[in-house]
């Protein structure tokens, strides 16, 4: 008997991974193992998720099997859109603080994966996807909490059928996005304005939705502008924002501006992001660049340029008139904008980008692993 298989009787099922990512950000996405969700509706899942198994979520987040800006996504095999016809797949997002309801760079990284995989037991409906000979790709149906997500994955010939092309942009068109509410005068209190902020007490920002709600407000706005995005000082922005997101979630006019006109278990602000319009390289064929950090959960930083917060983005430069239907512009983080690579095209009704496997992983937790048990975040042990 192999230890594998020792374990498993010991623990219970092994929980399986494959570990990808997209523009560096991590997508970890859990394709065995993991507790059958009951739930008729996926946000019931979600919830049968976070209030049973978030023990589960924390072991494959955090450390010793993860880290501290990793990223997830769970399969779930039916759902209310899968069982109508509407969806191939379902999934819940997960990060270090525990579920969110759209991540358009682990969408990029789920439409390769399920192209690829060719177990019926992981994905049911694989045999559903059918081959668009003419643009050599397939469209996959994701039902993700914000909605039905429709995702196109380029794809190569094989002997078997097709897989994933990676040198080739997967895209997917999101739920509908729109801008809540532009120009907000959003005054900061004393005890928390910084020193970047200089003499101002208040701050100007925007809310948009693109699956999640975020406020999106420039560098200068918030002070960091004197080298921009472009040589952003982390340890300095990041207790600013931290505290910056605890505030706004709070506030009447984010909460006012953060109410999905369909469902209230979306409503409420999932990040700040800071833009940079100044700084980004553009790709041929685009019309223009910019950069943005996205702070979402408990601290993260998003190395990935944010696909919902592009979908966002775009939806609101669409309100403010400053992009137009059809026109590309592209969309950087700080890590896409060093590489020089990996920016997220978009259009204003989709996105695209490159996702790239890293490797593979069988979760288990023995016996007497008081360390491994509950998953730990670095910080936690040091304070």
């Amino acid at each position: 008997m192999d230890v594998a298989r020792s374990l498993e009787l010991t623990t219970g099922e092994v929980i399986k991974c494959i570990d990808m990512h997209t523009t560096g950000e991590p997508t970890r996405i859990v394709y065995a193992g993991f507790p059958t969700l009951t739930g008729k509706t996926l946000f019931a899942q979600r919830d049968q998720a976070r209030d049973e198994y978030d023990h589960i979520r924390k072991r494959i987040m955090l450390e010793p099997r993860g880290h501290y800006d990793m990223y997830g996504a769970i399969l779930t095999q039916s759902t209310e859109l899968v069982e109508s016809g509407q969806a191939h797949i379902g999934v819940l997002f997960t990060h270090n603080g525990g579920f969110s309801t759209m991540c358009g760079h682990a969408t990029i990284a789920l439409g390769r994966f399920l192209v690829d995989t060719r177990d019926l037991t992981v994905f049911p409906k694989r045999n559903e996807l059918v081959l668009d000979t003419a643009s050599q790709a397939v469209a996959v149906n994701l039902h993700a909490p914000c909605g039905l997500v429709h995702v196109t994955v380029p794809v190569t010939s094989t002997a078997e059928g097709f897989k994933s092309d990676p040198s080739r942009a997967v895209s997917f068109v999101s739920t509908p996005a729109y801008a809540a509410a532009t120009n907000l005068t959003i005054p900061i209190p004393p005890e928390l304005r910084w020193n970047e902020l200089g003499t101002r007490d208040s701050i100007t920002l925007d809310v948009s939705y693109g699956g999640a709600f975020y406020a999106l407000v420039s560098v200068e706005e918030v002070g960091f502008n004197n080298r921009g995005l472009a040589k952003i000082d982390l340890d300095n922005i990041i207790p600013v924002l931290g505290q910056l997101q605890k505030y706004l979630t709070t506030h009447p006019d984010i909460v006012a501006a953060c109410q999905h006109p369909e469902d209230k278990r979306l409503s409420f602000l999932y990040s700040v992001m800071v833009v940079d319009p100044d700084v980004g390289d553009t790709p041929e064929g685009v019309d223009g660049a910019e950069t943005g950090l996205c702070f979402f959960a408990d601290s993260e930083i998003d190395r990935s340029p944010t696909g919902s917060c592009v979908v966002a983005r775009m939806a609101l430069a669409y309100a403010k008139g400053e992009r137009r239907i059809g026109q590309r512009w592209a969309y950087h983080s700080v890590v896409s904008n060093h590489f020089k690579m990996g920016a997220f095209v978009g259009e204003i009704v989709e996105t695209g980008g490159s996702a790239f496997y890293i490797g593979t992983s069988s979760f288990v937790v023995e016996e007497g692993d008081v360390t491994g048990h509950s998953g730990f975040m670095l910080k936690s042990v040091t304070q």
